[in-house]
């Protein structure tokens, strides 16, 4: 039986891909083209939103700041996925922060013309409370996976992940974003990918790791040690 990584997966991306063409032209439309190099920060915790924003290439990270100055990131936006809606909606300050993790190419869609297209496209409002109900199951996944599981299990999960927002091309991102993830510490993360490079799991060849027996990740991430 395989991990269902759907139930970590936002899915904004089919809120645009769900209207008619001539619904989608009109969001292009109403957007203006912004670019973030990478370490850039989209929106950030406690900002007032201006506007939402539609990644069309590159990625970004989604993440909180604890106390003791720590990271946490929940999520890693991909190409056609939409974000910085749900604080624009519920008219709230953002509660959490984006980066770029890449050079990102953005469609920004002010306040002004997100509301009016929610107006005008009734399809629209359907569609983002659909995904925001969807996100909060997704959360919720990954507390329960954060709380839950050992760090062996977690990593497993999120390479996994991980591997599909890259198309299988290799997982290219910072060990300390990767430790933020899953969760532990830097070193913790080192020792268990060396590991899993000594059981043939992965390839690693600098920063890029690459799934080269996913079954057996599989295995390791639904606790299925046989």
């Amino acid at each position: 039986m395989r991990v269902d990584l759907s139930k970590f997966d936002f899915k904004s991306s089919e809120i645009l891909s769900s209207l008619s063409e001539s619904n989608r032209k009109l969001v292009i439309e109403s957007s203006e083209k912004l670019s973030f190099k990478k370490g850039k920060l989209i929106f950030y915790e406690g900002g007032i939103p201006t506007g939402a924003f539609l990644l069309e290439g590159g990625k970004a990270k989604i993440y909180k700041t604890g106390l003791d100055g720590k990271d946490q990131i929940f999520y890693i936006y991909k190409k056609g996925e939409l974000l910085g809606y749900h604080a624009l909606l519920c008219n709230e300050t953002y509660e959490d922060s984006c980066e770029a993790i890449e050079d990102c190419e953005i469609r920004f869609i002010s306040s002004a013309n997100f509301v009016k297209l929610t107006k005008s496209i009734p399809e629209l409002q359907t569609l983002l409370i659909q995904n925001m109900s969807h996100e909060f199951g997704v959360l919720v996944n990954v507390i329960t996976v954060m709380a839950q599981k050992p760090v062996r299990e977690r990593l497993a999960l999120f390479l996994l992940l991980l591997s599909e927002k890259y198309d299988d091309q290799g997982i290219n991102l910072s060990r300390d974003d990767l430790a933020n993830l899953t969760g532990t510490a830097r070193e913790s993360l080192g020792r268990l990918l060396k590991e899993m490079k000594e059981d043939r799991l992965v390839e690693i060849d600098g920063r890029v790791i690459r799934l080269t027996n996913q079954k057996g990740i599989m295995k390791i991430a639904k606790s299925d040690y046989s």
